[in-house]
């Protein structure tokens, strides 16, 4: 049954050590607040999973919180490598990185099988593709019915699920609207959920292409406005593409990483203050340009 409570005692309570973690949206609704909180709570260990991890993943593995990755796409969209991703697989750095590479099929089929109850997935895909050759957990099924050969991966059963959305009422029940990606399904998936939300509402007016989930499988509803930047909220925030460019600059090199992250997340437990702290370094590169 959700709670509402702060992102600090969420992420304290609900996320641990050697957790399996899946922060999902795509595009929309990426939970980066929730992110940094699980770097200042200095949580380790933990098996990342997300059909497409960007920036917040990139911070997670920079920081060393993440043991191992279990993705279908990754980089800073529409710009390039993560930095820190690649530094971690090339070089170890801050530690090295077990990689589990799938692709956008098998995952949103990996968690509804999830979600489902199920052992695994089965999908018509990797017909020709040498990712099973290179560790992936995809194995070959015959389909009883017409002997066609189809591909099974395993079930995506997170410890936690982390989302982001635009409303919550004050039970805990939770609509997100616009690109929603696999987040219900994998708060479906998932043993325990945080969710942070946009705003809290007396009650949901659920529109087209909205998803609402119910208070029964959240764990945890916070309020933190703003918390998915730089990703959007559709109805609430525009995508800082200005920052995703940014960011390139920022995590190529260890050291100004570092005193990046140190600066601006470690250092603040409101995101607000990040949000505000970014935005003026950025006008003040921008006036030095």
């Amino acid at each position: 049954m959700a709670e509402l409570t702060t992102l600090k005692e969420a992420v304290e309570y609900l996320i641990h050590d050697g957790d399996t973690v899946a922060m999902e949206g795509f595009t929309h609704l990426i939970p980066q607040a929730a992110g940094h909180e699980v770097m200042r709570a200095g949580k380790r260990d933990l098996v990342a999973v997300r059909m497409t991890p960007d920036l917040i993943y990139d911070q997670l593995i920079g920081m060393g919180c993440v043991r191992k990755l279990v993705f279908s796409w990754g980089g800073n969209p529409g710009v390039g490598s993560l930095h820190r991703f690649r530094d971690a697989v090339e070089n170890g750095w801050p530690s090295a990185l077990e990689i589990e590479e799938r692709s956008h099929a098998d995952l949103a089929n990996a968690y509804v099988a999830g979600a489902s109850g199920l052992p695994f997935a089965v999908l018509r895909g990797y017909v020709g593709c040498d990712l099973p050759k290179h560790g992936a957990p995809i194995k070959s099924v015959t389909c009883p019915f017409t002997g066609e050969a189809l591909a099974a991966v395993p079930a995506v059963r997170p410890d936690v699920a982390v989302i982001h959305a635009q409303h919550a009422d004050r039970k805990g029940n939770v609509l997100m609207w616009g690109i929603v990606g696999v987040q219900k399904e994998a708060v479906l998936a998932a043993k325990r959920a945080i969710v942070t939300v946009e705003e809290i509402v007396e009650a949901l007016q659920p529109g087209a292409n909205a998803v609402v989930l119910p208070h029964w499988v959240i764990d945890a509803v916070c309020l933190v406005p703003g918390g998915c930047h730089p990703s959007y909220a559709q109805g609430y925030s525009r995508r800082d593409n200005v920052f995703y460019k940014a960011w390139e600059p920022i995590s190529r090199e260890r050291e100004r990483f570092s005193e990046w992250m140190e600066r601006h997340v470690l250092s603040t437990e409101n995101f607000a203050d990040y949000r505000r702290s970014v935005a003026a370094e950025q006008v003040q590169e921008a006036a030095g340009a």
